[in-house]
């Protein structure tokens, strides 16, 4: 089993938080089953679930009927799992911007909290 949490900001913020409270609550549940899972299975989760972006970086794969959005996690030492932020997903590639994002919060992350 893993532990699965948030990344905060320095500002105390937690961008996966807010990103799952402004979701309505049909793709809520979705995405809390799909962390479910993420928690169960952790690095051996694959795709469709789950997919790796290179340096560490995955995104973790939800759709429910037309919809799909993405989370992006890390792994630490100690089968723990750090989520940074999510969005949902409106054309075929993932835009670079929420890549760009997520690489930003696991290197604060890194600094912050060297293991």
């Amino acid at each position: 089993m893993f532990s699965v949490d948030f990344y905060y900001t320095e500002d105390g913020k937690a961008p996966v938080e807010e990103f799952l409270d402004s979701l309505n609550v049909k793709m809520r549940n979705k995405a809390l089953d799909s962390l479910s899972i993420l928690e169960e299975f952790g690095n051996n989760l694959r795709e469709p679930y789950s997919k790796s972006m290179g340096n560490g970086l995955f995104e973790l794969r939800i759709k429910f009927s037309g919809d799909i959005a993405r989370i992006f996690y890390f792994f630490l030492v100690g089968n723990r799992i750090i989520l940074t932020n999510g969005f949902v997903k409106k054309g075929r590639k993932t835009p670079r911007n929420e890549i760009e994002r997520a690489f930003t919060y696991k290197a604060d992350y890194e600094r912050r909290f060297p293991s």
